[in-house]
């Protein structure tokens, strides 16, 4: 605590006192809550939307305001963190920090072992070179492909216009993991309260 070993029975002031588990920071204040949410497709993650579309909010009831850490597209669905967390928002969006985020892609077409090497090297979009990404076939059919893709940016619509410029534009787009949270088996249009080690987790990723 405070940089140094706590005792047992040792008082802690929740406003003022520093604590950390493994070199990682456990948020001490009451009033922080994390959750998870899985986001359907044609749901905006905006707290309103001028032209009458389904948003986040619209799936949540709280007596905290929370707000999505980031942005996931109209028309992609998946794992969505939801915090009135200030600095572990501005940590887990901002690219110096790096934290991955990972997308199941169903491409259009046969990506074959050259356009995933382009993937995981970089392409070239308009607003610049992608960097390195994790990137990993996981099947094939007949017309389409599944690949799974690891990004540490975050650019407006990255996957898909990864995707489409290498003429392999994408029938859906699916988060399945932030950091180290996973979407695992939460059904779309719900969300769940992290568990306490799921925060800790997310405090490690961003440094913190």
């Amino acid at each position: 605590m405070n940089g140094r070993r706590a005792v047992l029975g040792q008082r802690i002031d929740p406003t003022k006192d520093e604590v950390a588990v493994d070199r990682s920071r456990v948020p001490l204040k009451t009033d922080l809550v994390y959750y998870l949410f899985n986001k359907p497709i044609d749901v905006v993650t905006t707290a309103a939307d001028t032209e009458g579309r389904p948003t986040v909010h619209d799936y949540i009831e709280m007596p905290q305001r929370v707000w999505p850490v980031g942005r996931l597209d109209m028309d992609s669905e998946g794992a969505l963190l939801l915090t009135n967390d200030g600095e572990l928002t501005h940590r887990l969006t901002h690219p110096r920090f790096g934290v991955p985020k990972v997308y199941l892609a169903y491409a259009r077409g046969t990506v074959g072992a050259r356009a995933l090497k382009a993937l995981a090297v970089g392409v070239r979009l308009d607003d610049g070179m992608t960097g390195p990404a994790r990137v990993r076939l996981v099947e094939r059919f007949p017309g389409g492909t599944l690949v799974e893709i690891e990004l540490r940016e975050g650019r407006n619509r990255q996957v898909r216009r990864m995707f489409e410029s290498l003429d392999h534009p994408l029938k859906r787009l699916v988060r399945t993991a932030v950091g180290p949270v996973m979407l695992g088996h939460l059904k779309p249009g719900t969300l769940r309260r992290l568990a306490p080690d799921e925060a800790r987790a997310l405090y490690r990723a961003c440094r913190l």
